[in-house]
């Protein structure tokens, strides 16, 4: 894996996704008292990663055969709340849930290109 440095694409992968959760959440949390809204969800990054691993064509362009540029994984799904009176269906405390698994996915992402940085640089030797 450390041949052709995809941790460091893998790792910018998933801070990138955990930012477009964490902008979902404020999407949602900004809606919470638009009636009729109804709350979205993006999964995990590792859901998203195993969905495109198995049986599935990765697409980086819309021309691509049998593919939109993101997996339907990635999408923004509706979430599985009962919504409220007025048809609203965000759930503050499960946003404030959702907005702590993005930011340890991202301090995930940051700890995993930490480290191979510094396994990249003892392999190089101090520099002088």
């Amino acid at each position: 894996m450390y041949q052709n440095l995809d941790l460091f694409r893998v790792s910018g992968q998933m801070a990138t996704h955990a930012g477009k959760r964490q902008a979902n959440v404020a999407m949602n949390v900004a809606n919470a008292d638009t009636p009729g809204y109804e709350a979205t969800r993006i999964a995990r990054f590792s859901e998203n990663y195993r969905a495109d691993a198995v049986g599935q064509l990765r697409t980086t362009r819309v021309s691509h055969f049998q593919g939109s540029a993101t997996s339907s994984a990635a999408a923004p799904k509706g979430a599985e709340v009962e919504p409220s009176p007025n048809g609203n269906s965000v759930s503050l405390e499960l946003e404030m849930l959702e907005s702590v698994d993005a930011a340890r996915e991202h301090s995930r992402a940051l700890a995993i290109y930490r480290h191979a940085m510094t396994i990249v640089r003892s392999t190089i030797g101090p520099m002088k």
